[in-house]
């Protein structure tokens, strides 16, 4: 049984061409089938990062995490959003492009650091939608998002990525074999990002959100994090809950208007000069004045 209509949008994406109808091909499996799971499973996924001694080494050295949690996390959801509304191509996106390029330049960051981070937020959705998503991702949705994903990268300048979901996969998979592992800034950055999620999480949510977070994690990340291990029962309960979602999700209908992330920092719209570590906001990065977004 599901609701009439609920795969109209599988059949959309069925009937378009990956290597062209990328962007309208993710903008109906993100902002459409699946925009909460999307959303969960690049939080799960961005915590990954934190595992890779380097790269929280520098993360918990920025200090963003801590004293900007909240802005943070919702200049990285805008810029991804920047990068994608009007398509991986569009000016708008080759703007906010230069944005991370502009703040990816305040810090040495290695090749290899920026493409396992790019794996991350490919394989986490990937992951996530395979485990809770009502139903699994269609070829066409796998082959859209890898060609915008390996775009996205090629606007960052990272050579030599991969062009497939199983090319991330199989990257992230092998970078994690050799470089996870648990240090005291990984479980910094972790126990903020938590909190984070706490902040902005529905009320009734928050008091299990720790326990729950962590439930979802597989062991070799929770390792690397240095995060308690959650007993059986409730690591069961948790993923029982999240595939009774998915069931019920089934039998709803197609969601008609697009998931639009609504940035707490934000309140009255912003610029893209407002996206970036606060420390980098002076008067050179941040004009007087700008065309604010409400996207």
């Amino acid at each position: 049984m599901h609701a009439p209509g609920r795969y109209a949008n599988l059949r959309r994406i069925q009937s378009l061409d990956p290597e062209v109808d990328h962007d309208e091909i993710l903008r109906l499996t993100a902002r459409h089938e699946f925009p909460w799971d999307y959303v969960q499973g690049t939080g799960i996924a961005f915590m990954r990062d934190y595992g890779i001694p380097s790269i929280a080494a520098l993360l918990d050295r920025t200090r963003e995490f801590e004293d900007h949690g909240v802005k943070r996390y919702d200049d990285t959801i805008l810029i991804g959003d920047e990068a994608t509304l009007d398509g991986i191509d569009s000016p708008r996106s080759h703007a906010a492009l230069r944005r991370l390029n502009r703040i990816h330049g305040h810090y040495d960051i290695p090749q290899d650091e920026l493409a396992y981070v790019l794996a991350t937020t490919i394989v986490g959705p990937g992951r996530w939608i395979s485990a809770y998503g009502w139903r699994p991702l269609d070829p066409h949705e796998l082959a859209a998002i890898a060609k915008v994903t390996t775009r996205f990268g090629e606007l960052m300048g990272i050579k030599d990525l991969p062009t497939t979901y199983d090319g991330y996969l199989t990257l992230l998979v092998d970078y994690e074999r050799q470089h996870f592992a648990h240090t005291p800034a990984s479980t910094r950055l972790a126990e903020a990002s938590i909190r984070i999620a706490r902040e902005v999480a529905p009320p009734p949510l928050r008091p299990l959100l720790r326990r729950a977070t962590i439930a979802m994690m597989d062991e070799p990340l929770r390792e690397a994090l240095g995060l308690p291990r959650q007993p059986r029962w409730f690591v069961r309960a948790v993923h029982g809950a999240l595939r009774l979602r998915a069931r019920v999700l089934r039998l709803a209908p197609p969601r008609r208007t697009p998931y639009v992330h609504r940035p707490t920092t934000y309140p009255g719209g912003h610029r893209l000069e407002d996206l970036g570590p606060t420390a980098m906001l002076d008067a050179l990065d941040a004009p007087a004045h700008g065309k604010r977004s409400h996207a």
